[in-house]
């Protein structure tokens, strides 16, 4: 029963470790700018795509090399999902702030449309896309170094716009027609996919009676590593002394020359990168699939909340403890702890499921922040009042 219980504690804190990850960024980006992002998951799912297809561009090296590929798909992930949370805030949240239920809506599309772009990405659409970016980008960049810019920025667009969808339409279905199926085809379709872990991430280490799985112990080193070098930037380099003064007083720190807005966006696609970071390691607990994201969102959002905003320290218990709990309810742990006691044991079987263990998980948060509604570490001072 001890190592039962020990066993399920250590799954509970891998998956406690993922949470972290992705709970570091997303705190980091709601207690700066105070925007709930919905599309979070899809940038954490970004991250495990970017890892299956590093792990096939490694396939067609020496298999020495394919030993090493997660640290490539550490790196890729990163700033893959860097560059997307970039363009997110730089295309649509910059328009949206202080309107949370704009912003909450417009997250929530984006996250759709992210969701619909993996299933259906082949090689004619990243041609159209492309080909859009650089028509459409392109010629706005020529219209602003026009000394009038501003007066004729809209029939710009209105004629830029048009004619880069049409051209990049154009020229997709023309190669699709050229080149059949070979352009078309989907890269990954609806389907879940799997990564295959490097021969040193399998088995695991043997303790008494069960074995603490290699996997499950790197994603634990990884989140300490992430957690460490967060706390350093945060505390030793100039951007993390600006992330901070715009966290604590934006007003007064745009007057000491701050450029918040280039802060906004530096500090939205750090915290993208770790859910790209946080989808790496996902995609070492399992397949990965297109609705990946959603089933880690909500978890997410809770440690954020349940910690208090912007609080690291809140953030790590949280999340570790909400890992934890939904394992050790979920996996039925403590029916056998509990046999003795009918009623219990029921009860405790009943949650017995991913599903209701999510449930019995959410209520208690919900008893916990009845309690201490600002989480665990709530803020002080004017912060509260802003």
């Amino acid at each position: 029963m001890l190592s039962g219980l020990l066993e399920a504690v250590f799954n509970g804190m891998s998956i406690g470790s993922v949470l972290l990850i992705s709970a570091l960024g997303l705190a980091i980006v709601f207690g700066l700018m105070g925007v709930i992002n919905l599309a979070h998951g899809e940038l954490m799912m970004l991250g495990a795509y970017t890892t299956f297809v590093v792990q096939n561009i490694f396939k067609l090296l020496p298999t020495p090399l394919f030993e090493f590929y997660i640290f490539f798909a550490l790196i890729a992930a990163f700033f893959v999902a860097a560059a997307v949370g970039f363009v997110l805030e730089r295309g649509v949240i910059r328009f949206l702030y202080g309107r949370p239920l704009e912003t909450l809506l417009a997250t929530w599309g984006v996250s759709l449309i992210l969701q619909q772009f993996v299933r259906s990405i082949s090689w004619g659409l990243a041609i159209a896309i492309s080909l859009f970016c650089l028509l459409f980008f392109g010629g706005m960049q020529l219209i602003n170094r026009r000394p009038n810019a501003e007066s004729i920025r809209t029939k710009a667009i209105a004629i830029i716009l048009p004619l880069s969808i049409g051209i990049s339409s154009i020229v997709s279905i023309f190669l699709g027609n050229t080149f059949g199926l070979t352009i078309t085809k989907p890269w990954f379709g609806a389907q879940n996919v799997d990564v295959t872990a490097p021969a040193w991430l399998r088995g695991g280490l043997p303790i008494g009676d069960f074995q603490l799985p290699y996997s499950r112990l790197f994603i634990m080193l990884m989140t300490a590593i992430c957690l460490v070098g967060i706390y350093l930037f945060l505390q030793r380099t100039n951007w993390g002394l600006r992330i901070r003064a715009v966290t604590q007083n934006r007003n007064m720190s745009a007057c000491l020359g701050i450029p918040t807005a280039t802060v906004d966006a530096f500090t939205f696609a750090l915290g993208s990168g770790l859910a790209g970071i946080a989808g790496c390691a996902i995609s070492l607990l399992g397949s990965v699939g297109p609705n990946t994201g959603q089933n880690y969102v909500v978890d997410t959002f809770m440690v954020v909340v349940v910690g208090g905003v912007g609080k690291l320290a809140g953030t790590i218990i949280a999340a570790l403890a909400i890992g934890t709990a939904s394992y050790l309810i979920g996996s039925g742990t403590f029916i056998s702890m509990f046999a003795s006691l009918q009623p219990v044991a029921d009860f405790l079987t009943f949650f017995a499921t991913t599903s209701m263990a999510k449930v019995m998980v959410f209520a208690l948060i919900i008893t916990f922040l009845q309690v201490r509604p600002g989480g665990i570490f709530p803020q002080k001072g004017r912060n509260v009042e802003l």
